[in-house]
């Protein structure tokens, strides 16, 4: 009876007030404490993976687990089957949807930073615009986020209807590459717009990935080799030469199809047919003078910082000389055999596609055109033309590419 009554009068001299106040405070500060452990919980894996393991982030491991992944990401493409109607595909689109498959990944790592404060700032302050963003613009922000914009350091400067599409095209499907898919001219018709308006074409690049461009036209551009010198002189240029007999018929098909009212080739080609005089200054014909170029350009590079890729090659056998091209760029060989296959109705080879790519196709309709039938006795005298030029620009590059091997026959039918 003791305890019941002194309980009594504790509690008679406790005030509910107090009482309900202490209950809430208990309540408030477990909801707290319950808060806390939710937002933890929805924080950024890099948290968990870097800042919580007490693990020193550095900017180099960052790039190299980013390079990694895409890697990983480069391997997906699908076997290609006749039986199912598959075209392939190389354009700028399917290049970037193929990247997308990396955009999750690369918008949950943070840029590196020194401690784990730093990072939760930043994480902070970007916390509302990042679970706010298209996906569109997710891809842009994490390129500005996880890179820079650099001048190329390799650029594809030759020659117009040699493959330089093509090759791009194959380039931009290993993931250490970025190009810009546009030709700039930057060397030739927008060099007064300065290095800065250049630098902003590019794509945004990591450490160690490879800022490129292509410009068919540098290569045969008299200004271009000095230009480009002041901007880098230890650049790597790549330069896609073909049959220079099969490249004019091409350069001459692709004008014909936008302008039907010009002259035949064989008019074009001669100042006077009678006399049998060639006409060198015809831009299609000035072109394929490799040597007279090439001349040029090693007044400011040496050889080792060129790499001359066979157009003829490049249809036959696109693993092989894909596989040089990378070696070149100090590449991992990422793009072999298995991701081209033969396109009979084009004529050469078109890129597989990736597994989550819309219908795909080859290059587009302004590549693999039927050449016009050429009278053979113009073709045999532009061969007689240009073999001398031929001679000196294996001299000149160390390679023989047996351009007068081939029978006149397999020009009639040759494609573009």
């Amino acid at each position: 009876m003791a305890f019941w009554s002194s309980t009594s009068v504790f509690t008679s001299k406790v005030p509910r007030k107090i009482l309900f106040m202490f209950t809430l405070s208990l309540s408030v500060t477990y909801l707290f404490y319950s808060l806390m452990s939710c937002y933890n919980s929805l924080q950024f894996p890099l948290q968990e993976n870097y800042v919580y393991q007490g693990r020193l982030v550095t900017e180099e491991t960052t790039f190299v687990t980013l390079r990694e992944k895409l890697y990983s990401a480069s391997q997906g493409f699908a076997e290609f089957t006749e039986a199912d109607g598959t075209t392939a595909v190389s354009t700028v689109k399917d290049h970037a949807e193929a990247e997308q498959r990396t955009v999750e990944w690369i918008r949950t790592q943070a840029s590196p930073t020194k401690s784990a404060a730093a990072y939760h700032t930043t994480a902070l302050e970007k916390e509302h615009q990042e679970f706010s963003t298209t996906d569109s613009e997710l891809r842009v922000n994490c390129t500005s986020d996880y890179g820079e914009k650099r001048l190329p350091q390799a650029i594809i400067i030759g020659v117009k209807k040699g493959g330089t599409r093509a090759l791009l095209e194959a380039l931009r499907v290993h993931p250490d590459v970025r190009a810009v898919g546009n030709e700039p001219h930057f060397f030739d018709r927008n060099y007064e717009k300065g290095l800065d308006w250049y630098r902003d074409l590019m794509p945004s690049t990591l450490e160690g990935q490879i800022t490129m461009e292509k410009t068919p036209s540098y290569f045969v551009t008299n200004h271009a080799p000095k230009r480009i010198h002041s901007m880098a002189r230890d650049i790597k240029l790549i330069i896609v030469v073909r049959n220079p007999v099969t490249r004019a018929i091409s350069d001459y098909t692709q004008t014909l199809s936008k302008k039907p009212e010009i002259p035949t080739f064989e008019v074009l080609a001669f100042k006077n047919r009678t006399l049998g005089l060639i006409d060198a200054s015809w831009s299609a014909l000035r072109i394929g003078i490799y040597a007279l170029h090439l001349e040029s350009w090693m007044q400011y590079f040496p050889l080792s910082q060129m790499h001359f890729v066979s157009g003829e090659r490049l249809i036959v056998d696109p693993a092989g000389e894909m596989a040089k091209v990378q070696d070149f760029l100090g590449l991992k060989q990422i793009v072999t055999d298995k991701h081209f296959y033969f396109n009979k109705t084009k004529g050469f080879p078109c890129l597989k596609k990736p597994e989550d790519s819309s219908t795909p196709r080859c290059l587009g309709k302004s590549k693999g055109r039927t050449h016009p039938k050429i009278d053979p006795d113009v073709i045999r005298r532009l061969h007689k033309f240009y073999k001398p030029f031929n001679m000196m620009f294996y001299q000149m590059t160390g390679q023989n590419f047996e351009w007068e091997l081939e029978e006149d026959s397999e020009f009639h039918s040759s494609q573009d």
